[in-house]
């Protein structure tokens, strides 16, 4: 099973790692951050993630610290 991890502090809601998942796992979430926009979260109940890292190359504030295979 692949997982990302998201630095909501970093995040600052632009959403390009949303339409860049090839799985959509990664959705916009309920909580803000400091500006008061809706962060991203990922969810991937059933283990689909491929760990391609699409997600990670896309984010211009690299938000997405790592990809990993666990």
């Amino acid at each position: 099973m692949s997982r990302i991890v998201i630095d909501s502090e970093k995040c600052k809601a632009c959403y390009l790692c949303v339409k860049e998942c090839p799985k959509k796992l990664i959705k916009i979430s309920d909580k803000t951050n400091k500006l008061g926009d809706r962060i991203v979260e990922f969810v991937d109940p059933e283990g689909v993630c491929l760990g391609c890292a699409m997600c990670a190359n896309r984010c211009p504030d690299l938000a997405i610290r790592e990809v990993y295979k666990g």
